[in-house]
């Protein structure tokens, strides 16, 4: 037949992950010729052989590629006759008008590089910076694509002849690796004191002179800095929590094997598997005793080691606390000066180095439910993997919440979940949150066609999208906010047409004008009706109560009946409805109860009140009466038998199990009447109320046993941070609001 010229493209994550040297050894293999070059929409491969060889060489880019790649299609076009090219070769990349190739989350230390790190007859022995095309830096690095060295911030760093040969060298794994680099031409530590001093000597022995004696040291790593401390030193640890005003939520720590971690935590396979995953989240795992000075629930978060840097600092230790460097809700800190300046009073020693971080990116935080990540946090070794939704149409920008801020961008059926915000509450993190959605519309070259919001007015998202909306002539739609947790989780499972969704969270605005919470809902990805809730709650005080949480334990009381202890100014307040907003958030529910049970009467952190009455519970399958007038959970009766039984000295954990319990029986029941009202078999929950495992583990499993099929998150978070991806949806089916601009007839 001859031999022909074909082009194939091969789109996906196929930059930076060592997919041209893969191609260059397959083509060797089967006896091919041609050229293969990094494109702004992935890899372009030229080939020239027998059709059929090129054909079968196709199919088998299809399912065959290096393990941290992820092909979405591979397609042959332009065929031709052959040239008689001689042999194979990379060439150099290509941009093409519009961008479409995908990028690479940053990789934990592979274990080559790990035997290199550790063998003293090896120049990277040592190296904090050593990487390869299979590990490394690669998100938080990018400043603009194709992936090659120049777009990146290991631009400054020249390779040195050694490392130039290895990365021309179709044999070395460090071929056509960008970040590559080695003592005498990558990048350096450095280390100061207290005062941002630098101290001569080496940087990582200072660093771990410091933790040794019980120092704070602000540790430079792949997104950001860290704040580490000895984890065996409650003295560090107390201090670490007074300068950095973390008086109370969970520290993370970081341990230096799977060995190390079980000195600290219960856990088995499952959770080993992703803890040594290439992507090293951070795991909330069964804590073994009491570390009251790391965490006050049942979980403590554990990571490994994922920069060759950490391997290092963590030879010393077993564990170090390494919490994100921010203060006061501000972003996590990527910048050398930044952090001296910022962290001034806090660190007692600043290891530093001098690449450059472009993207700041948090540690990514989660559960393994079933053998499967739940997140609590979806960020570094998972942004920016797309997640696919299979809806095509207009380009999206969806703006998110307010709390665990996040956005997401559509391109195509691809949807780009941003990494961690932070709570949008202030200036520095709305600038974040701009500068990251400026960042991802310049990397997978789209411009928003339209945006997507929540429909509180006052959230600094919705301003953003407001102003930017006026500004740049787009449409706006709004969604309301647990429509948004609903989709979300649709989305997720990838489910089309209507469901009942069991919404539970602390805070959003309802329809109604309302704060919602406790909500059941019944629709599909364009609109909803709300078909249960529960007794509205009265917030004495307002958003105050959110934090003095003793004000709704009052309130419950005193709606139950009257049986509340004598308070006349809040008695006041309550009687003549004066600054007592009503809210149906379940989140809010556990507030109470949490203080009834005597556990706290204020948090310091969003959520305290329901982490709390899940660590205290115990193993108990009682219940309190479940009352449902209409569509709506009355709670009073519960209230009533939980006062009841903590006057009679019932142990404080049985009663937070048999309070859940009865949630749990409650959602059931409703779920059950609503779905045989409607004709429904699916349930979707959502809400930041589900990252309580307690609720999570015995929920689907009773709703399974009444013939309903739930759904979970898998992909995003359950709580705000996955807003953004039910928006996004929302607006491409059609449905929200029109703010501003265009309307659903135009569409």
């Amino acid at each position: 037949m001859g031999a022909v010229r074909g082009k194939i493209e091969v789109r996906g994550i196929v930059q930076g992950v060592g997919y041209r040297p893969f191609i260059h050894r397959q083509v060797r293999r089967a006896g091919l010729r041609g050229w293969v070059k990094n494109t702004s929409h992935g890899v372009e491969i030229t080939l020239e052989g027998e059709r059929d060889a090129l054909e079968a060489f196709a199919e088998m880019l299809r399912t065959n590629y290096p393990p941290l790649a992820m092909v979405e299609s591979v397609t042959i076009t332009a065929w031709n006759k052959a040239e008689g090219v001689d042999g194979f070769r990379i060439t150099e990349s290509t941009k093409l008008p519009l961008r479409r190739t995908l990028i690479s989350p940053d990789i934990a230390t592979c274990d080559d590089c790990l035997g290199e790190l550790e063998d003293k007859n090896d120049r990277r022995f040592g190296y904090p910076f050593l990487n390869c095309t299979n590990c490394g830096p690669r998100f938080t690095i990018i400043r603009d694509v194709p992936y090659d060295r120049p777009n990146t911030t290991m631009g400054g760093f020249p390779m040195c002849p050694v490392c130039g040969r290895e990365y021309h060298d179709i044999e070395n794994r460090r071929y056509h690796a960008q970040p590559t680099c080695c003592p005498d031409c990558g990048p350096q530590l450095g280390y100061c004191d207290a005062d941002g001093t630098r101290v001569e000597g080496d940087a990582l022995s200072l660093a771990v002179e410091t933790l040794q004696k019980g120092g704070i040291v602000a540790v430079k790593g792949l997104g950001g800095f860290h704040l580490s401390c000895r984890c065996d030193d409650a003295g560090a640890v107390l201090r670490l929590r007074n300068r950095k005003h973390r008086e109370e939520k969970p520290l993370a720590i970081m341990c230096r094997s799977i060995d190390a971690a079980k000195k600290f935590c219960a856990f088995g396979d499952e959770e080993a598997a992703v803890l040594t995953s290439p992507q090293r989240p951070i795991t909330l795992l069964k804590k073994r005793s009491d570390m009251a000075h790391l965490t006050n629930n049942q979980y403590l978060g554990v990571m490994l080691p994922y920069t060759p840097l950490h391997h290092l600092l963590l030879r010393s230790f077993d564990a170090l606390v390494m919490t994100s460097a921010n203060l006061s809700d501000l972003p996590i800190i990527k910048d050398n000066e930044e952090a001296i300046t910022a962290l001034q009073g806090v660190a007692d020693g600043f290891l530093l180095h001098d690449r450059p971080i472009e993207s700041r990116c948090d540690d990514s935080l989660l559960w393994v439910h079933e053998g499967m990540p739940y997140f609590a946090r979806r960020s570094r070794g998972y942004v920016p993997y797309p997640v696919a939704v299979d809806i095509d149409g207009e380009t999206v920008l969806a703006c998110g919440g307010e709390q665990k801020a996040s956005f997401c961008l559509s391109r195509e059926s691809d949807v780009f979940p941003s990494a961690h915000i932070g709570d949008l509450k202030n200036a520095e993190t709305l600038t974040h949150y701009e500068q990251q959605i400026t960042h991802f519309e310049k990397l997978f070259d789209v411009k928003p066609e339209l945006l997507v919001c929540d429909q509180h007015p006052d959230y600094l998202s919705a301003r953003y999208a407001y102003d930017r909306c006026k500004h740049e002539g787009l449409p706006l739609i709004a969604v309301q906010h647990h429509h948004a947790h609903m989709v979300s989780c649709m989305a997720d499972n990838r489910l089309t047409g209507k469901c009942l969704g069991i919404i539970w969270d602390g805070t959003g605005l309802g329809d109604d004008g309302t704060i919602w919470g406790g909500e059941f809902l019944v629709g599909d990805e364009q609109s909803y009706e709300r078909v249960g809730s529960i007794r509205p709650i009265p917030l004495i005080g307002g958003e105050r109560a959110i934090w003095e949480i003793e004000r709704i334990g009052y309130a419950l009381l005193h709606e139950a009946d009257g049986i509340s202890e004598e308070n006349p100014v809040w008695e006041r307040m309550l009687l003549r409805g004066m600054n007592c907003p009503a809210s149906t958030g379940m989140g809010r529910l556990f507030d109470g109860v949490c203080a009834l049970l005597g556990l706290r009467s204020s948090v310091s952190y969003e959520g305290q009140g329901a982490v709390l009455l899940e660590a205290a519970a115990t193993e108990d399958e009682g219940r309190y009466p479940v009352v449902i007038e209409g569509d709506t959970f009355d709670w009073r009766e519960m209230v009533k038998a939980i006062v009841h039984e903590k006057v009679q000295g019932v142990e404080t954990g049985v009663i937070a199990a048999r309070f859940m319990n009865t949630l749990v029986e409650m959602a059931v029941e409703m779920s059950r009447r609503i779905c045989g009202d409607k004709g429904l078999q699916h349930v979707v929950l959502s809400g930041g109320v589900f990252q309580n495992q307690y609720l999570l583990t015995r929920l689907p499993r009773r709703l399974r046993e009444v013939g309903l099929t739930p759904y979970i998150h898998r992909r995003v978070s359950c709580n705000d941070e996955g807003l953004s991806l039910g928006q996004l949806v929302i607006a491409k089916k059609g449905g929200g609001v029109y703010v501003l601009g265009s309307t659903a007839e135009d569409r």
